[in-house]
């Protein structure tokens, strides 16, 4: 087998301060999303219990219009 070659220090170098700054933006990328998809959650969810009463509260009227005296 060839025995490997070595590595130039500025390459090295390089590499490593690439994937430090590509830590770094992802943190900071991490920190400014993750409040916004907090807040996208809590509309959803809100928005869910809305729709979720208003498919209870028609039931209920198709449940008591079918159930009339009168049929």
């Amino acid at each position: 087998m060839v025995p490997p070659v070595e590595v130039s220090p500025l390459i090295k170098f390089t590499r490593y301060s690439a994937l430090l700054v590509g830590v770094l933006y992802g943190k900071k990328r991490y920190d400014y999303l993750k409040p916004i998809a907090e807040e996208e959650r809590r509309i959803e969810s809100e928005e869910k219990k809305k729709r979720e009463e208003l498919e209870r509260i028609a039931k209920e009227l198709a449940e008591a219009s079918e159930e009339s005296i009168l049929k």
